[in-house]
C-alpha cells in the first residue's frame, strides 16, 4: 500500500515542477491559461506540500507494515519453539 503513496507523491512532485515552470513562462506563451505567476507558484507550493505529505504517509505506512510483519514472524517462531519443547 505504501507504493501507492510513493506514486502519488511522485505525481504531485511532477505537477509541482510543471506548475513552477508555468510560473516562469511569459504570459504570451499561455493563451487561455491563467497568466498570473503568483497563482502558478501557489499551485506549485500546494502540490509540493501534498507530495511531501503523501511521501511521509508512504514511509510511515511502510514502517508499520514492516513492524507488523516482524512481530508476526516472531510470534510464529515463539509458537514453534514452544511446541517443539512440549512434544
Amino acid at each position: 500500500m505504501s507504493r501507492n503513496f510513493y506514486i502519488l507523491a511522485g505525481t504531485f512532485g511532477l505537477f509541482a515542477v510543471v506548475s513552477m515552470g508555468m510560473a516562469l513562462v511569459p504570459s504570451s506563451f499561455q493563451p487561455g491559461l491563467p497568466a498570473n505567476g503568483s497563482l502558478w507558484r501557489t499551485i506549485a507550493l500546494i502540490m509540493l506540500l501534498a507530495g511531501l505529505a503523501s511521501a511521509l504517509i508512504g514511509v510511515l505506512s511502510n514502517l508499520f507494515e514492516q513492524v507488523d510483519r516482524r512481530s508476526e514472524e516472531n510470534r510464529q517462531a515463539a509458537r514453534r519453539k514452544r511446541r517443539g519443547r512440549t512434544e
